[in-house]
């Protein structure tokens, strides 16, 4: 057996004599020779550099180690985002109680005594804000705090305050709440006007009573009508956002990749999902000192409703057998209902009219219609183009103050 281990030793010193050794020195040789090509040559392997990035497209942020933008953005403003709990009571009318089928009730009580006692009820519900002043003044959706008999304001480091709502606007669906404090956290404001479509878009607030979350997306689209959201008795141009928005975000702020605030998260839809809606934070300074004085935001209005019209969707009314009228196949605003004792009833406005101008100036959406009415004053008196039928007719309607305006 050790002689066969022997031979396998001798045959593999003479392997690599003959082989390996050789081809070892090849090696080391081709190296070495490498090491000495000329520089020129050698400059010809080197790969091609990458073309410089334009560091103008990524996001300016200053981050912290190992952070990111979003983490930096939320430290920045996150302090000042608060908690907003209200209670509100409700009175209904009792509805009947087996109780009063009992004959001894009723011989003691009559048979509609019990059922016309009122009751009271205590409903609450929760929103979120954030502070805009040192002092306590706190800017959120007019829904949050909607006649509420008391309003407890939460901040993020626990502390706890009453707080009283000093002005709400239900059209633009905004109010300010105040609290007593003093070198409070206050929330930087952006410009909402400069912001695009595809900007990052980070939420902020307590959604579903889950304190400080925040949630991450872009910025969807930009001038999203309040019809197109789904609540025409609002006057609001919405920015659209995929960041998740949940009940109890309403009031929260949305921010930039900056941390400044550009919207008030305001509006989900029930029927999607991955869809918010924010207020434009340039429409809240508008008004927001005017609320904090208590002031009555006023808004003037026509009294119709309406939709846009084209001459294809005029078309297809006209065809149908079934539509409710004919109408003009213009570009313009077709009204659709002309509402009792309004400006535009006394002005002789009428179901299937199209406005096509405002003041010799066309008018081809709704939502161009409506944002001319609301940059009017009250009493004043806007001349309407009306197409109606094969006539074009010129009718003068004075403004009157929205009554639903709070």
């Amino acid at each position: 057996m050790s002689k066969v281990c022997d031979m396998h030793v001798v045959n593999l010193f003479e392997f690599l004599r003959r082989f390996a050794y050789p081809a070892i020195a090849f090696g080391i040789s081709v190296l070495l020779a490498f090491q000495t090509l000329p520089s020129a040559s050698a400059a010809t392997l080197e790969p091609t550099p990458l073309k410089a990035v334009d560091t103008a497209v990524l996001p300016k942020v200053e981050l912290s180690k190992g952070g990111s933008f979003v983490a930096a953005a939320v430290k920045a403003v996150g302090a000042s985002v608060v908690r907003i709990d209200t209670e509100r009571t409700v009175t209904r009318q009792r509805s009947t109680d087996p109780m009063m089928d009992d004959p001894l009730f009723r011989q003691f009580f009559g048979g509609d005594y019990y059922s016309q006692i009122p009751r009271e009820e205590r409903m609450r519900g929760q929103g979120s804000g954030f502070i805009v002043d040192q002092t306590g003044v706190i800017l959120t959706n007019a829904h949050v705090v909607d006649k509420a008999d008391r309003v407890t304001v939460t901040l993020k480091d626990g502390r706890v305050f009453d707080g009283t709502v000093k002005g709400v606007d239900e059209v633009t669906d905004l109010a300010v709440v105040k609290i007593d404090g003093k070198a409070l956290p206050i929330a930087p404001l952006g410009n909402s006007d400069s912001i695009q479509v595809g900007d990052w878009a980070i939420a902020v607030g307590n959604p579903l009573g889950l304190d400080n979350t925040v949630t991450l997306g872009i910025v969807s689209t930009l001038k999203r009508s309040s019809a197109q959201v789904g609540i025409p008795n609002k006057r609001l141009d919405f920015i659209q956002t995929d960041a998740a928005i949940n009940p109890g975000n309403s009031g929260g702020p949305l921010l930039n990749e900056q941390g400044e605030v550009i919207g008030i998260n305001t509006a989900i839809r029930a029927d999607a999902m991955g869809i918010g809606f924010a207020i434009p934070i340039n429409k809240a300074k508008e008004i927001e000192t005017r609320l904090a004085k208590g002031e009555r935001i006023t808004h003037p209005y026509l009294g119709v409703q309406m939709t846009t019209l084209t001459p294809e969707l005029a078309k297809q009314n006209n065809t149908d057998p079934n539509s409710a009228f004919l109408v003009p196949e213009v570009n313009g605003v077709v009204v659709v209902r002309v509402l009792p004792n309004t400006p535009a009833e006394k002005a002789g406005l009428r179901r299937g009219d199209v406005v096509t101008g405002i003041n010799e100036q066309a008018i081809a959406t709704a939502e161009q219609l409506q944002q001319l009415v609301e940059s009017s004053q009250i009493g004043q008196t806007l001349k309407l183009q009306v197409q109606r039928g094969n006539l074009s007719k010129q009718l003068s309607v004075k403004t009157a103050e929205l009554d639903n305006a709070a």
